[in-house]
């Protein structure tokens, strides 16, 4: 396995966080959130997020998945729902990257089926050319090729999670 040179550094990184809080508050002035981070891979991004945003806020999580190393099944799993109930509440749902787009629809969807006021998401990477289901995103960090990246909270095989930054990850052939 070989973990490339950064294809974001950790200034990079909190520099966009930043940004993004910034425009939630701005957005949401006035408002009261409900903050739902989606686990594992988010759990970095999430924590940076929050800390920066100024408004009320709630914090819950949601933990699913659709994916074994690196490759997606297409079916996604919860394996952690949320507590907090969301009816008639403004939902800001956090994910680190949104590949396929079959995880992010499948919980929107079913977020959405909880009647919230809004439902907004922000996601830190945005990996277009890999798209098979659309879906909105509100607030975006960075568009990224079709390389699969760990750091910053994302995994190989539940490893890399822990780098500051993010890098291209290849596996040795």
């Amino acid at each position: 396995m070989v973990v490339g040179k950064p294809l974001f550094s950790a200034e990079e990184i909190q520099k966009k966080v930043q940004e993004l809080a910034e425009q939630i508050n701005s957005d949401y002035r006035g408002a009261e959130l409900v903050a739902v981070g989606i686990l594992k891979g988010a759990f970095m991004f999430f924590s940076d997020l929050v800390k920066h945003i100024k408004i009320p806020l709630t914090i819950d999580f949601i933990v699913a998945s659709s994916y074994i190393k690196t490759d997606t099944t297409g079916e996604v799993k919860i394996y952690y729902d949320l507590r907090e109930d969301i009816t008639n509440k403004d939902v800001l749902l956090v994910e680190d990257i949104i590949d396929t787009g079959i995880t992010m629809n499948f919980l929107r969807e079913r977020l959405l089926s909880r009647a919230p006021r809004s439902l907004r998401i922000c996601a830190l990477l945005d990996k277009k050319e890999r798209r098979v289901v659309d879906v909105p995103i509100d607030y975006k960090g960075f568009e990224i090729p079709n390389e699969y990246v760990v750091g910053y909270g994302l995994d190989y095989d539940d490893q890399y999670r822990n780098l500051p930054y993010i890098a291209v990850f290849k596996k040795k052939v």
